[in-house]
């Protein structure tokens, strides 16, 4: 069985490497990073050096074509700015609709992407981390279930019932992701979350609460900003 991971530098997608590498070993596991015009390398550099730190083949996709008429906060040619709160404060007041850093049918366009890639190199599995933090209250609807149930069944019929989806975290809050992880040695040491790609992590858009909140609750340390002040 071989299994492509797509992989975005964070916290989810390295606990789903972990996950693929202890099931499966590193030789049948390979990990996907996929640019979409992003304001910032970070989450790339941070792919590469987990894809390095397990020995797995890293292949490296731009999509950044696809999102040039979007105006997500997140993307490079956006003047808008990213939030500096919580996804549940940018909710209040969003009247159901995505947050800003929503990137349109991301998660769609990236498993169909990989699902073209992960069939030519004769994988079975595709895993991607979406979980259920990322889904509340319709922050980013492609991280839901019912969305996943969706792609799933239609990557599984449209190659031919060769190729399926894992997203072993759909119903999980980032703190259960994180303390799969820890039990599995997974590098947080060496992952990026924030959104605003400066030297250090800003700790106040919605990924970096979300981040701490998490950690917090498994009454640990982020080991990234430990491994940031060491290196300084």
């Amino acid at each position: 069985m071989k299994a492509l991971v797509l992989c975005s530098g964070g916290i989810d997608s390295t606990t789903c490497l972990a996950i693929a590498v202890d099931k499966y070993g590193k030789d049948n596991v390979y990990s996907l990073s996929i640019s979409y015009g992003q304001k910032h390398l970070k989450e790339i550099e941070s792919a590469r050096k987990i894809s390095n730190y397990y020995d797995v083949k890293l292949m490296e996709l731009d999509l950044s074509k696809m999102f040039e008429y979007s105006d997500c906060s997140l993307l490079e040619h956006s003047n808008n700015d990213i939030p500096l709160q919580s996804y549940a404060d940018q909710l209040k007041n969003n009247k159901g609709l995505p947050v800003s850093t929503y990137v349109p049918f991301r998660n769609g366009l990236f498993l169909a992407s990989a699902a073209s890639i992960a069939l030519s190199k004769g994988c079975s599995l595709i895993y991607y981390g979406a979980h259920s933090d990322d889904a509340a209250g319709n922050a980013y609807p492609d991280c839901s279930p019912a969305f996943n149930n969706a792609i799933n069944t239609a990557i599984y019929e449209g190659s031919g019932k060769q190729l399926s989806i894992e997203a072993p975290f759909i119903n999980m809050t980032k703190a259960e992701v994180i303390k799969i992880g820890l039990e599995l040695d997974a590098p947080y040491h060496l992952t990026w979350s924030c959104y605003l790609g400066k030297e250090k992590p800003c700790g106040m858009c919605g990924t970096c609460i979300d981040r701490r909140i998490a950690f917090e609750k498994n009454n640990i340390d982020d080991p990234a900003i430990k491994y940031i002040k060491i290196k300084e």
